[in-house]
């Protein structure tokens, strides 16, 4: 055995070995990967376990200026952003209304146990159903009264 045989099983034992470490590395890297998706799903689940609302009044005012008032309590544990909760009246998504939190007109911080108020404005027709939905999914529907 000459000096070939040897410099050919040198040859594929660092091959085997770089190719090994690049198998490891690769596997290694998606294993992480996986890991953190599951932790980042655990820990939405969390929240929205801990997200709780109820709408408490949904009136319309036809008195001339025609608007829509909704209030809303966050009855769960989860603090939630107002820029975060959306407003769908008769299944229309709804942009441009004005917010109060506990007659703070100013914060986008919704935390447990306060009231919510939005106010929409220039309804022509009364609208029948309000739905508000937070960031994490949970929502409530109540009939216009």
């Amino acid at each position: 055995m000459g000096f070939s045989v040897s410099g050919s099983a040198a040859i594929i034992f660092v091959a085997a070995f770089i190719g090994f470490g690049m198998f490891y590395s690769a596997s290694a890297n998606g294993f992480e990967r996986v890991n953190d998706a599951r932790e980042d799903q655990r820990d939405r689940l969390l929240d929205q376990q801990n997200t709780d609302i109820s709408i408490a009044t949904v009136t319309w005012n036809a008195s001339g200026n025609e608007n829509l008032v909704v209030t809303v309590d966050n009855t769960g544990s989860e603090t939630l952003s107002i820029a975060e909760t959306d407003l769908l009246v008769d299944n229309d998504y709804q942009t441009g209304y004005d917010t109060t939190v506990d007659t703070d007109p100013s914060t986008d911080i919704w935390a447990s146990q306060e009231r919510l108020e939005i106010t929409v404005t220039s309804f022509s027709s009364s609208p029948l159903r309000v739905k508000v939905v937070t960031e994490n999914g949970v929502a409530d529907t109540m009939v216009v009264s």
